[in-house]
């Protein structure tokens, strides 16, 4: 039986919104448990935690624009992934939870720690007598496809590469769709135990693909599944998605062609979740099997992932061959642009993705039609410093 999941409605929502309510609820029922964050909790809108529980900050003065604080406050806020980091492990040491949450781009300043805290993981999983630690938990938002004011320094997403290179497997690395699947990525991650989980998101409001069924679904059904409405029976290609803004950009690349090439056959398939050499989480990966049922023994596989594409496409490898991959995605190309802007500079916009299948059908009408679409949203940027409304979405 295939893994499939259908959308249910198209108001937009925010998964970090929907992160930040579920931190709050966590702090109020569970007295030891301390949020972690640089001073980017309000821009990463995760300020819900806010309204129930205090910043640390000790007895010096307050002023009036001050967020609420005090000596004993459970959110921990200072410019320094390095301390934070290290205090966080100590406090999971003890037994008890924790998350963090930062700036994508920020996260490799710690890659060292984080991978020093996966050997002491794997060390203390083979000692009888310690109990299963708390998992290091890092929330990775403000992310490197949307850093309109920021730019080039701020767009990484280089964390997602080196976690997932790591042999010993004692990563997750999660890519929620919509604020429903972040709801599911997050309980995930505070039930987790000697793991390191990475979820990524944008902050932004976004449209909901899921039920809350079908986002839970991911965590048992290998971490993947064939979204219904933008899939035909018997695909001529299927088109994958790995990160919510690229994951809709595939979906408008599915819209462009059934409209441009009505005779053609497409499967889209959303990856929730990738570890070690696989497509799922560390302990619910997708075998072959279930990669054959839902990517087709033969058909042609274009994927639009959230990271460098490399670090996907090695990961598809140990599933079919590279003949039958394409893999867009971030080439370390940024700038403080438009969001349509910084797609189109990576290749990884609706257009490079319907130019790809266009070619494969030989379609050389198409392939130029997309092209221009592509300049004339670049001299609009330009110009106006913002993208056409069609592109805004």
């Amino acid at each position: 039986m295939m893994n499939h999941v259908n959308r249910p409605t198209k108001k937009l929502r925010s998964s970090a919104k929907k992160i930040g309510e579920l931190l709050a609820a966590t702090l109020e029922r569970d007295p030891h448990f301390y949020f972690f964050s640089p001073d980017e909790t309000t821009s990463n809108k995760f300020d819900k935690v806010f309204e129930v529980e205090k910043r640390a900050w000790g007895d010096l003065p307050q002023e009036t624009w001050d967020l609420p604080e005090s000596s004993g406050g459970r959110i921990i806020e200072m410019l320094s992934e390095n301390v934070l980091f290290s205090v966080m492990t100590g406090h999971l040491a003890n037994g008890e939870r924790a998350m963090t949450g930062s700036y994508e781009a920020f996260y490799p300043i710690i890659t060292s720690q984080i991978l020093q805290q996966m050997k002491f993981i794997k060390q203390t999983s083979a000692t009888k007598w310690r109990a299963p630690m708390p998992a290091v938990n890092l929330l990775s938002t403000s992310t490197c496809w949307r850093q309109d004011h920021n730019g080039f320094t701020h767009q990484s997403p280089a964390l997602i590469s080196t976690l997932l290179a790591i042999p010993s497997g004692l990563a997750n690395c999660i890519f929620p769709l919509d604020d429903m699947a972040a709801k599911e990525s997050y309980e995930f991650m505070l039930d987790s135990v000697n793991v390191v989980n990475l979820t990524t998101f944008d902050k932004n409001e976004r449209p909901r693909y899921l039920s809350a069924e079908q986002a839970k679904s991911f965590y048992y059904n290998g971490g993947a599944a064939i979204i219904d409405e933008y899939s035909d029976n018997e695909p001529d290609f299927v088109i994958a998605g790995c990160g919510d803004i690229v994951a809709h950009e595939a979906i408008k690349a599915i819209e462009i062609l059934k409209n441009d090439i009505p005779e053609i056959k497409l499967r889209f398939v959303y990856i929730n979740a990738l570890t070690y050499r696989s497509i799922g989480t560390r302990g619910n990966r997708l075998g072959s099997a279930g990669f054959a049922r839902l990517f087709t023994e033969d058909k042609p596989i274009l994927a639009n992932f959230h990271g460098y594409p490399e670090t996907l496409e090695t990961i598809l490898e140990n599933y079919t061959y590279r003949g039958r991959l394409r893999v867009h995605g971030f080439y370390e190309e940024g700038s403080t642009t438009t969001p349509f802007e910084m797609l189109r500079r990576n290749a990884a916009s609706r257009y490079d993705l319907a130019i790809d299948v266009a070619r494969c059908c030989k379609r050389d009408d198409l392939v130029s039609k997309y092209k221009e679409a592509i300049i004339s949203n670049h001299q609009y940027a330009v110009e106006n410093g913002e993208d056409k409304e069609a592109f805004s979405d």
